[in-house]
């Protein structure tokens, strides 16, 4: 059975030096690893390279069910690991919610991951 990891407020982008600039502290290690691990399913890397080809006008729950096959709930559920991972942020207009990334937050990460990224 996995590990639970704990709950840390991952909103804001990861902030930490390079991975590659040193060992990491454990605070540091637990930000990142929840980060990656709203990464760890391919459902939530297909949603979130829709919402990247669509980062402009963003990208209605709506139209993501039907491009991944499955439904919106289960959209939603994986949305919401994203948007709790700092790694999309969404928009409300009427009864629809529009997702986009969120540069700052996946930036970071990128960032953190290979300093020569950005």
């Amino acid at each position: 059975m996995p590990k639970a990891l704990p709950v840390l407020d991952t909103t804001a982008p990861v902030c930490c030096s390079p991975i590659a600039a040193g060992p990491v502290g454990e605070v540091d290690a637990l930000g990142i690893a929840l980060r990656l691990k709203a990464l760890a399913d391919p459902v939530r890397v297909r949603l979130l390279s829709l919402i990247l080809a669509d980062a402009t006008t963003g990208v209605c729950t709506c139209d993501l069910a039907p491009a991944v096959g499955v439904t919106e709930a289960t959209v939603s559920h994986h949305l919401k690991q994203l948007r709790d991972a700092g790694l999309v942020e969404g928009t409300r207009k009427g009864t629809n919610v529009y997702y986009r990334p969120n540069a700052e937050g996946l930036g970071a990460l990128c960032r953190v991951i290979d300093p020569g990224c950005c």
